[in-house]
């Protein structure tokens, strides 16, 4: 199957509601001739495509890391050089991938975990961009609820964004923080209950909203002793 016709076949499994199902016919498909019309929908306008194509990245990368774990490797390494200001690119959707790979693969998660933690740390390799910062809180709430030990010193770097003045900050790193249990967080996480201001969030595959309160209040509960 040539590239452009293998693209437009992934666009319509994505497009489709029954999203487990078109994961299953993603992932048969040859993983390395995948990747790239996935890396191209990570950019899609429409926000549900592009989170769709975050999940089968994650799913068709995690598969082909148990076949070949270096080429898997090549992958990641694609995925945090867009993040690279020498790329010349934004990298759009890079974080979220990375966090959804390693969610679904150990190894990979073992050894990259810290990469995607510096993304938040002003020490580190710090995303500049709010709307990146916004995909690496995701991407590192996407891992910390699947392997919440890889990335449990995130806590120290959350303050600066749940007290943000961008509620997607505030909501996703109270998202984050539900996931890992860190004195830092919890006063900040508890000033953040009456937070009103609702944010739309992809969890479980599917786009929901949420208000930072909710986030914040159900993070305290998953952390209370």
């Amino acid at each position: 199957m040539g590239g452009r016709q293998l693209k437009k076949e992934i666009l319509v499994l994505l497009n489709n509601d029954e999203l487990e199902k078109s994961l299953e016919t993603i992932c048969l498909m040859p993983a390395r001739q995948a990747v790239n019309p996935l890396f191209s929908f990570l950019y899609h306008k429409d926000e549900l495509i592009k989170w769709r194509a975050v999940t089968a990245m994650g799913a068709v990368v995690a598969g082909l890391a148990r076949e070949d774990l270096e080429s898997s490797r090549i992958v990641m390494r694609r995925l945090m050089w867009n993040l690279n200001d020498e790329s010349g690119g934004i990298g759009w959707g890079s974080p979220e991938a990375l966090g959804e790979i390693m969610a679904r693969h150990g190894e990979l998660a073992k050894e990259y975990a810290s990469i995607l933690v510096s993304y938040i740390n002003k020490a580190g390799n710090y995303l500049e961009h709010e709307i990146l910062q916004r995909g690496a809180l995701w991407g590192l709430g996407r891992l910390a609820h699947a392997r919440p030990a890889l990335v449990g010193n995130a806590g120290y770097y959350l303050p600066p964004f749940l007290q943000s003045k961008d509620s997607h900050h505030r909501g996703l790193a109270a998202w984050v923080a539900g996931a890992i249990s860190s004195e830092t967080t919890q006063p900040l996480l508890a000033h953040l209950i009456g937070d009103d201001a609702s944010i739309t969030i992809f969890i479980n595959m599917r786009m929901v909203e949420r208000t930072v309160g909710q986030l914040a209040s159900e993070a305290l509960s998953r952390n209370v002793p």
